[in-house]
């Protein structure tokens, strides 16, 4: 039997859970707030009602990228759970788990779905940022089919709204004057958790203005600043021209923020910064710009990169100043040591622009002073954004006559804008002339409203005492192979370096024998007793490296 002190959010939201029959609860908080925390909470204690019953049942996990896979298992372990992050619909589940973690991807494209409706049949599904799905598309798909006989469905967001007409899979409708709205069951804005202090950041908005040239698709060139008016395609080519990396307009703005993390760093000297670039080729360009101007190093995270989830866990856990990347720093990662952003695509967005601000509202336990500052184009489209950041949204059900302007692109991939300059045809006659950085605005969003500044005040430091009413207990979860042993490592990092030890002795075996892997690898298992090594438990893995290890010295006696 163990506890967990809750925040007083997330012990409202798990009463209203455990206390509720139906199969489906939508908790909406704004991404900072610890939904990971309150939702693996839900799971422990709706598991062990079950196992008190003498059931054991399996807990699905969601996540929107493969990156955040290994980030639900460990936070998980730490909460006693024991979830297979590496799980295949080709193999099964170990019995020394209590389920898997899996991607909307993953269910979409393969045979995932079929498996996974046999294994969460009466068990328990967290869809973690659950907006990303949606009926008649690929991913709503999935998971409507995979999950239907589950007991118990909890779906997490912290922007729970898209631009489309597609219904998000279990979640409920409200019929209103607007349109069918998403009907949450717990919310918690980030102005409520401004006011309760000691959850998340203020964040300071330095808006840039500039005056921008560049030359048309037509041969005319045209110059303007961000407050002028213009048609929708060159509202789009202002803001390209500004980021670009052949004006002066990214540089200023660069300088502005790298001095800001300086000073920051002064006072946090692991305080990091995170510049969001519009594609691989001006990441890779602004990087260069980062190291060769303000003699700084920064890493470049890209999606097409094997490495980019090492290289994220890397930084989150390092004290290295910038961090570049394109979409892979998104909603759910969690790297609390960002201080300062700089805004550098031309994804105009409202859910990507939220998705990107709530990297930066991560709070730190024993800081007293914890300000980030997200430098932005003063684009009128980001601007909005920025003064709403606040606002509590809902999905709302629109005819297509009636969205707006930011389009949706195929298969829930909610972080993807296209627009008209997007096209290749256009892209190649248009070019930048030379774009400046002018003046800067500064706003802050408080749970009062946009405030506006010429030198920032420090916010009260909050003054969090834990109540002994927030305290959840949480009796232990046996899996089908009995309780695990709570240890250091996670089962999925133990099997990790015992499947890895155990490819060694593999090799060696091959070199001594003349035998095929695959012989050698058939001969391991049957000295173990298991039929396979990716549904073996940490036991059996043990017992396998240790039959192997021991036919190996006898091979060697006998060739001495």
């Amino acid at each position: 039997m163990s506890s967990i002190t809750l925040r007083p959010w997330q012990r409202a939201a798990f009463d209203l859970f455990d206390a509720s029959d139906e199969p489906d609860f939508l908790a909406v908080a704004t991404p900072g707030a610890g939904k990971t925390t309150f939702a693996l909470t839900c799971a422990r204690a709706q598991l062990s009602k079950w196992a008190a019953d003498g059931t054991a049942r399996r807990l699905v996990v969601v996540a929107p990228t493969s990156h955040l896979k290994l980030q639900w298992a460990l936070a998980a372990h730490r909460m006693g759970l024991q979830l297979d992050p590496d799980w295949s619909p080709d193999y099964g589940l170990a019995r020394d788990t209590h389920g898997l973690v899996t991607t909307y991807q993953q269910i979409a494209t393969g045979a995932a779905a079929s498996k996974l409706q046999g294994l969460s049949a009466e068990g328990m599904v967290i869809l973690d940022e659950v907006h990303h799905a949606g009926h008649e598309r690929a991913w709503g798909d999935g998971i409507g089919a995979a999950f239907v006989h589950a007991a118990r469905r909890l779906s997490l967001s912290g922007t729970p709204f898209r631009s489309d007409a597609a219904r998000i899979p279990f979640v409920r409708y409200d019929v209103t004057a607007e349109g069918d709205q998403a009907h949450a069951d717990y919310t918690y804005g980030y102005a409520d958790a401004l006011r309760d202090g000691g959850v998340v950041r203020p964040v300071y908005f330095p808006r840039v203005d500039g005056q921008m040239e560049w030359s048309t698709p037509s041969g005319d060139v045209l110059r303007a600043t961000f407050h002028d008016e213009l048609a929708r395609d060159q509202v789009s080519a202002r803001l390209r021209t500004a980021l670009s990396t052949e004006g002066d307009w990214i540089v200023n703005v660069l300088g502005q923020a790298h001095e800001r993390l300086r000073t920051i760093r002064a006072e946090q000297p692991d305080a990091g910064g995170l510049v969001i670039a519009t594609d691989q080729e001006h990441a890779q360009a602004i990087a260069r710009m980062l190291r060769n101007r303000f003699n700084t190093t920064a890493e470049v995270v890209v999606s097409d990169d094997p490495t980019a989830s090492r290289k994220i866990a890397e930084f989150a856990g390092n004290d290295r100043p910038w961090l570049v990347s394109v979409r892979m720093v998104s909603e759910g990662v969690d790297i609390p040591r960002l201080r300062v952003g700089v805004y550098a695509t031309t994804t105009s967005t409202e859910l990507f622009f939220r998705q990107a601000v709530g990297r930066f509202v991560r709070w730190q336990a024993g800081r007293s002073s914890q300000k980030a500052y997200v430098y932005v184009p003063d684009d009128p489209r980001l601007r909005n954004h920025a003064f709403q950041i606040a606002e509590a949204r809902r999905h709302v059900l629109r005819p297509p006559a009636k969205q707006d302007d930011d389009e949706m692109s195929p298969n829930g991939e909610l972080d993807r804008q296209v627009a008209v300059d997007d096209a290749a045809e256009q892209l190649a006659l248009f070019s930048v002339v030379s774009s400046t950085a002018t003046g800067v605005k500064f706003h802050a969003v408080t749970e009062t409203g946009v405030e506006h500044y010429d030198d920032e005040p420090d916010p009260p430091t909050p003054d969090f005492d834990a109540d002994p009413a927030l305290a959840v207990e949480l009796p232990d979860v046996p899996t089908e192979a009995g309780l695990v042993p709570f240890g250091s490592l996670s089962v999925a990092e133990q099997k990790d370096e015992l499947r890895t030890r155990n490819a060694d002795v593999a090799k060696r075996l091959v070199d001594m024998t003349g035998w095929n892997h695959a012989r050698v690898q058939g001969e391991m298992n049957r000295l173990a007793g298991i039929s396979k090594v990716s549904t073996a438990t940490v036991d059996q893995l043990e017992r396998r490296l240790r039959y192997a290890e021991s036919w190996l010295r006898r091979l060697r006696h006998q060739g001495r």
